[in-house]
């Protein structure tokens, strides 16, 4: 009350203006008073402040009478000659000047300096007295189709003139809205520190250009972080105009085969719709091979050597598209399809080294003898594999030349003329020409001129009889051996013995095979038998003869036989009539459903009870008389995507014959896990410079759509007041220091992050921070902790000392023992009155 009274008096011309005398605290001084001696001083004074503002009064000491203050004041500081007050007149503007470093001196009556110069010196406290000002009232930009969501586009940058290292400077972006809102959701997002802005999923999904839409986003910043309702806004408008997705796959690339053009040769390209993308091929087709193209960093894709149709006639890989700096991929992967076109670069190839026909005897002119067979490797029904045929050689030519022709398109052989003699010539031997419209090859075919066909097959015995099958013999199993003879030439089409069964086995049950040394035939079981279904055959078998019979001849009894077969029943097992069972359900599906039902029947007739092996979670039960499956407990997809588990139905019975059908439980994902942190811990080097980010990566076991939609937000005044979470939609989002002075140690900040599912989880996780002394490589430094104490150097001392006595005694005692044995043995040589067994008791 003192130094208020005796303001009031120095300044009595002011009272009326209600003087306030604005007590500010000094700086650099342990004196808790607003007075003292002349020494070097630091104030600190808020700015703004209107009227006259006290700072400090000096106390003068003899011979100092007065004192001279000199500086940059801009006529605002001054020191009052009565008392010698420190003071201002008038608002201080911290944008203007933030700190006056002034000198104070203290003169004697003479006005000669005697003490000082002292350095004064104020700082003008920042207060939030200026809104935030964006760079543009408008801004414009361009955002491509599908582009990536989270990725910037373009950027609004504003300023404020408070303090930067105050919250007063620290701005915060936000969107308003966006015109016109043609689906209702936001399409746009922005970064609220970094002023980036990006389309959100839906954004990336619904701007398409051919909407001819120009989209205009209100964008708005506020001081203090945006966390304080006093805090200024600013807005300006950002018109958005969107462009053609770049990035879609190129038409199909077509290469003709074995170019001989220089490789790697250019054959497509593929752009990513903003600079700062790399790209590489990935592998498409299953499984993997070695792929003959790459992709240069502009998007240009070679194929690296020349491509063989013959090999591989068509290639499908992926482009991808990945950020530079982060190495994640910007979209999605682009489809490349590559066809290889034909050249006639391969000439027809005979399929046979020699083609063999058979001819009867005196066969009609015009008669079809066989068809000749050649292939050609290039392209299927085109002109490159399209072959004719000619016959340019045979021999003998007896009774004539061209007494065969082939069709040119075909390659069908026919006789020409009716001249054939078996004694006269038993084979004739064709060169046919093949041709493309590049090569020609020559290829052997050989004619046997062959007996007519004119006798028929003969059975052995006409009745095999009966014979007795159980039903689960065994398929291929030969069940009868069957003879026929033919008197026609050995070893040609005319006595050559094909076995059919005519009648009794509609469901070919049975198949005959011929030994073609022997004409023997072996029946055979084809199909299972089943005596349920049938239990009694009756086979009719013929024999046959690839080659037609001669006019006149027929077959007749003599080439049918006859075999009885009685299938014997066999206890079997319960069939299933489906044995995989699949079933698609929500892993959120309640106790109870009903997922399917599996039904078995007893070929004897019994009843089945049902059951479940291998369920080992207990999920699933079943009705044991009709086979209808429920859940039992709650579903998991995180803990195993695709169930499987055993149904087996068994017969009531002594035997108790089962057998099992497999049920495939396919969980479909629901989203129902919140997401959580794949590191816990991160870290910064103290002390903090300014621009420290680090990522949070982040994980959710819920299956996700391409593009991951997470959203981050800081819990707590502590968290949003020290730290800042940018790029706040994606899967990675980045953790900075907001306060600049955190000490050091550990710190745990809470974050809410949410999946935006479908419905939206989110949870609370908290990210240990750890602010700590960094070594040369930017890492961590950890002290070790204190373990089991060293020796010291006494200690170690004491230890040597200790051995080196030990040591020393143990060699006195050898060599005092070694005195005494030479001693007795002087004695002994000495005295021969000694004995040597008295000189061994001496010893």
């Amino acid at each position: 009350m003192e130094v208020l009274t005796k303001m009031l008096k120095i300044y009595p011309h002011h009272f009326g203006c209600l003087l306030i005398l604005h007590l500010v605290i000094c700086q650099g001084t342990d004196d808790p008073h607003i007075s003292g001696p002349l020494e070097d001083k630091t104030f600190s004074v808020q700015e703004g402040r209107t009227g006259i503002t006290y700072i400090y009064r000096f106390t003068l000491q003899p011979p100092t009478v007065r004192l001279r203050l000199t500086g940059v004041t801009d006529g605002k500081i001054s020191i009052y000659p009565k008392d010698w007050s420190l003071y201002v007149n008038g608002s201080l503007d911290w944008e203007t000047r933030n700190v006056y470093n002034l000198q104070v001196e203290g003169l004697d009556e003479n006005g000669q300096r005697v003490k000082g110069p002292y350095s004064i010196t104020i700082n003008v406290i920042d207060v939030n007295d200026n809104p935030p000002q964006f760079s543009q009232r408008e801004y414009f930009a361009a955002v491509r189709q599908n582009s990536r969501p989270g990725k910037p586009f373009t950027y609004v940058t504003a300023t404020d003139r408070d303090d930067p290292t105050t919250p007063h400077a620290q701005l915060s972006y936000s969107i308003s809205k966006h015109f016109p809102d043609p689906y209702q959701t936001m399409l746009f997002q922005i970064n609220n520190v970094t002023g980036a802005i990006s389309t959100t999923a839906a954004g990336a999904k619904y701007l398409n250009p051919a909407d001819g839409i120009n989209y205009t986003i209100a964008v708005r910043v506020k001081d203090m972080a945006g966390q304080s309702e006093n805090s200024f806004p600013s807005d300006a408008d950002v018109i958005v105009t969107v462009l053609e997705n770049l990035w879609k796959s190129p038409p199909l690339v077509k290469l003709k085969e074995n170019s001989t053009e220089p490789h790697p040769m250019r054959i497509t390209q593929v752009q990513w719709n903003d600079p700062g993308a790399k790209y590489e091929i990935r592998q498409k087709e299953t499984p993997p091979t070695k792929l003959p193209f790459m992709v240069a960093q502009n998007g240009t894709v070679y194929v690296t050597e020349p491509l063989d149709r013959e090999v591989k006639d068509a290639y499908s890989f992926y482009v991808v598209a990945k950020d530079k700096e982060e190495d994640i991929a910007l979209s999605y992967p682009l489809t490349i399809n590559v066809t290889v076109e034909d050249i006639n670069d391969n000439p027809p190839v005979c399929d046979k080294a020699l083609t063999i026909f058979e001819v009867q005897d005196n066969e009609p002119s015009g008669n079809f003898i066989g068809t000749f067979h050649a292939s050609d490797r290039d392209q299927e029904n085109s002109l490159n594999s399209r072959l004719s045929y000619s016959i340019v050689d045979q021999s003998p030519k007896v009774p004539s030349d061209n007494m065969f022709r082939i069709e040119r398109g075909t390659g069908t052989v026919n006789l020409l003329t009716s001249a054939l003699n078996k004694e006269l010539v038993s084979n004739y031997s064709l060169t046919v020409e093949v041709t493309d419209s590049v090569f020609q090859t020559l290829c052997n075919v050989r004619i046997n001129v062959i007996d007519t066909n004119d006798q028929i097959p003969i059975f052995e015995k006409s009745d095999y009889g009966s014979m007795t099958l159980p039903e689960n013999i065994p398929l291929g199993t030969v069940i009868r051996e069957i003879q026929a003879k033919d008197a026609d030439e050995p070893f040609t089409g005319s006595s050559q013995i094909v076995y059919t069964i005519d009648k009794g086995d509609p469901n070919n049950t049975f198949i005959i095979v011929t030994d073609p040394k022997t004409n023997r035939g072996y029946v055979q079981i084809n199909k299972a038998l089943d005596f349920e279904t049938t239990d009694v055959y009756n086979l009719t078998i013929q024999a046959t003869n690839p080659e037609p019979l001669v006019k006149g001849v027929q077959y007749n009894l003599s080439s049918i036989a006859y075999l009885r077969v009685i299938v014997i029943n066999v206890e079997e097992a319960p069939v299933f009539l489906k044995t995989t069972h699949t079933v698609d359900i929500p892993e959120n599906a309640t106790v109870g459903t009903f997922l399917t039902t599996a039904t078995a029947f007893d070929p004897e007739g019994d009843s089945i009870r049902y059951a479940l092996k291998s369920d080992a979670r207990k999920w699933l039960r079943i009705d044991p008389l009709n086979g209808t499956i429920y859940t039992a407990a709650p579903l998991d997809r995180e803990t195993q995507q695709t169930y499987t588990v055993q149904i087996v139905a068994t017969e009531q019975t002594k035997a108790s014959r089962s057998s099992t059908a497999q049920l495939r439980l396919n969980l479909k994902d629901v989203n129902d896990n919140p997401p959580r942190l794949e590191k816990n811990v991160v870290f910064f080097c103290h002390p903090l410079q300014g621009n420290e980010k680090t990522k949070i990566e982040v994980s959710d076991p819920d299956e996700r759509s391409y593009v991951q939609r997470f959203t981050y937000s800081l819990v707590g005044a502590d968290a949003i007041q020290n730290w800042n979470v940018s790029k706040p939609d994606g899967l990675l989002a980045y953790i900075s220091p907001r306060n600049m002075k955190l000490e050091e140690k550990d710190y745990s900040v809470p974050l809410k992050i949410n999946d935006n599912g479908r419905p939206p989880m989110e949870g609370v996780v908290t990210l240990k921070v750890r602010l700590c002394k960094c070594t040369e490589e930017n890492r961590c430094f950890l002290a070790i902790d204190d373990g089991p104490s060293l020796p010291t150097v006494g200690m170690a001392i004491g230890i040597l000392a200790g051995v080196l006595l030990i040591i020393g005694i143990i060699l006195g005692v050898v060599f005092l023992n070694l005195k005494r044995k030479k001693e007795y043995e002087l004695k002994a040589q000495t005295a021969n009155a000694v004995s040597p067994s008295e000189l061994r008791n001496l010893t």
